[in-house]
């Protein structure tokens, strides 16, 4: 199952259209506060429906709910390559991503816990999801060559979505074949009552428990700002593309695709790398706990570093920069989620994940807007001109720094 779990990583993260998804949007029209709407929106469907989809899943069945959210995704490619110069459209199909996101968030990461303990290897947990999550790293990276192509051939961005459904198209069909032991073991019959408990029950807990609730401040605070300023690194790349003496016989935009496909790809690479080695960083300080203290001091240390450099216009370090905020993200995530297993038994294993997306997602619904509107006015022009991105240091310096000030001292934690 291993083998599968990697598979399923992979073929998931084969969305072609991702390093490009800000030039897709800012090339039809849209102003950095309009994407920032947009991603708010996303969240806000994410938000909204992830709490019911992780009890959901747990109640009727991790595999169905997975079959359900490939589904969705796939509907949300097709209205985007059909309607990419429609704002009214470009919501929808930013609805069935987002629905897609819901159902697919945390679930799978709590079948692979379920078939550690049923088969007696739950003690390798930060290991063997560092390993899958690296196949998903990989997948990127592999994407990307791919999706260069693609964009370079054709010229049309939308095209990338319609090529990211044969890759689903192949994950929907494993998902089918998974064993049903991995649905999990329902706790009631699947009542909508059972639902609405379940629900209570572990948004209470993630409330009540004080070592849940700080797992879920780190989510938002780490994940879920990641996740937003990643993308922004985009038009970096693009203005730096410029200004290289290289591949003078393309065009702007087509240098600034195949500039934006290389970092992508070493990115990835890097992260898949990271992820692999995470469990090392555990038993090297003594516990996840002790190893994500360290890199959220790495991660304030790299937003202090970016500050200047953004503030200066000096954009050829802020890639490096961006690459070690990538290496340090595939790190920390193998770590929280075996922080939040030890929180969660296996009949709320979904759900909890669940809480901490939710959670992750208020935040981006949150950060995403402002981040843009911020971005706008410090440009003048709410185009995609070079000087204005310096806040995304200064608050992912703030973020990390009181992370890093506030984390707890170590603790033995049980179920």
């Amino acid at each position: 199952m291993i083998f599968r779990f990697c598979l399923y990583g992979f073929l998931k993260n084969q969305r072609y259209f991702e390093p490009f998804m800000m030039l897709f949007l800012l090339g039809n029209g849209n102003s950095f506060a309009t994407v920032g709407i947009l991603v708010g929106f996303r969240e806000f469907c994410i938000n909204a429906t992830n709490i019911p989809a992780g009890a959901i899943a747990d109640l009727y069945g991790r595999r169905r709910c997975m079959i359900f959210s490939f589904l969705a995704y796939m509907i949300s490619f097709i209205i985007f390559g059909f309607a990419a110069d429609k704002l009214p459209y470009l919501f929808a199909a930013v609805f069935f991503f987002g629905i897609g996101e819901a159902f697919r968030e945390g679930t799978h990461k709590s079948m692979i816990f379920t078939w550690l303990r049923l088969n007696n290897r739950i003690s390798e947990k930060t290991k063997v999801y560092g390993i899958t999550r690296s196949w998903s790293k990989i997948g990127s990276a592999v994407s990307i060559p791919i999706a260069t192509a693609i964009a370079l051939i054709t010229d049309q961005l939308n095209v990338l979505f319609f090529a990211a459904l044969i890759p689903y198209t192949i994950g929907f069909i494993s998902l089918c074949t998974y064993p049903k032991e991995l649905d999990g073991s329902p706790e009631c019959g699947g009542s909508i009552k059972g639902v609405f408990i379940h629900m209570w029950q572990t948004v209470r807990d993630s409330i009540k428990l004080k070592g849940l609730r700080r797992l879920m401040t780190e989510s938002m605070g780490f994940e879920g700002f990641f996740d937003v300023v990643k993308d922004y690194v985009q038009p970096m790349l693009k203005t730096m593309a410029l200004g290289i003496p290289v591949l003078l016989s393309l065009s702007d935009d087509r240098r600034g695709i195949v500039l934006i496909g290389i970092a992508y790809i070493i990115f990835h690479l890097g992260s898949a790398w990271s992820s692999r080695k995470a469990h090392q960083l555990s038993e090297k300080f003594g516990g996840e706990d002790q190893a994500s203290r360290f890199l959220w001091w790495c991660v304030a240390g790299i937003y202090l570093t970016m500050l200047p450099c953004l503030a200066w216009e000096f954009y050829y370090p802020v890639i490096g920069i961006f690459f070690m905020l990538y290496m340090m993200q595939s790190a920390w995530r193998p770590l929280i989620i075996s922080r939040f297993d030890a929180y969660s038994p296996d009949t709320h294993g979904t759900s909890v994940l669940s809480v901490e997306s939710q959670a992750q997602t208020f935040a981006k619904m949150i950060i995403a807007p402002l981040l843009g509107l911020a971005i706008d006015l410090l440009s003048g022009t709410g185009g995609a001109s070079s000087g204005k991105f310096w806040p995304i240091a200064a608050v992912g310096m703030v973020i990390s720094t009181y992370m890093a000030l506030s984390a707890p001292k170590p603790s033995v934690k049980t179920k």
